[in-house]
């Protein structure tokens, strides 16, 4: 009985909370498009991805590692190029195309893109062609890689970091070479 009242409290309760959240979505961006339900479902997305690592790593009976300072510049420094490569790599273009349409060349391999489409789709579109965004979920997922497997994230990380410093290398390089204004 006390389990049927709690129930129908938290039922009531998320009601509640939708029917609050709809009535908000409509004058929150009234002249321009932004698409709540989507921003909610990919948070959702990440809320399971991260309990679905969790429940891995407990799963293994793991204990979280004390992370060194070497492993976090590391681990940053492959996020950086990871995200930047998925939003903005012609590479990953077949990724991003269901939510995207090519607008041109904006770098040295790298492409603008605009966003497509409503709703969800437009949510994951923002989602994919922004690298500081893309970011939050490279970092959780090189730190439960971390976590399940320290060794080979570290090489993929160390392969990462190198990458990006060629890139930087090489537009260093350009910059000289043409002259910096």
């Amino acid at each position: 009985m006390l389990s049927a009242f709690v129930t129908d409290r938290a039922h009531r309760a998320v009601e509640a909370i939708g029917a609050a959240a709809r009535r908000e979505v409509g004058p929150y961006s009234p002249r321009e498009q932004r698409p709540l339900r989507g921003y909610l479902a990919i948070a959702g997305a990440y809320t399971a991805a991260v309990a679905v690592g969790s429940l891995a790593v407990r799963t293994r009976g793991q204990r979280l590692p004390h992370i060194a300072t070497r492993d976090v510049a590391l681990i940053g420094c492959a996020t950086f190029q990871l995200s930047h490569m998925l939003a903005k790599r012609p590479i990953a273009s077949p990724l991003r195309a269901p939510f995207t349409v090519f607008d041109g060349v904006t770098g040295p391999a790298e492409l603008q893109e605009e966003v497509r489409g409503d709703g969800l789709r437009h949510a994951v579109g923002e989602l994919l062609t922004c690298p500081f965004c893309l970011a939050h979920w490279v970092a959780t997922a090189f730190g439960f890689a971390f976590v399940l497997a320290p060794e080979p994230t570290r090489v993929v990380a160390a392969l990462l970091s190198a990458e990006a410093l060629a890139n930087f290398a090489q537009l260093a390089h350009t910059a000289v070479e043409h002259g910096v204004e």
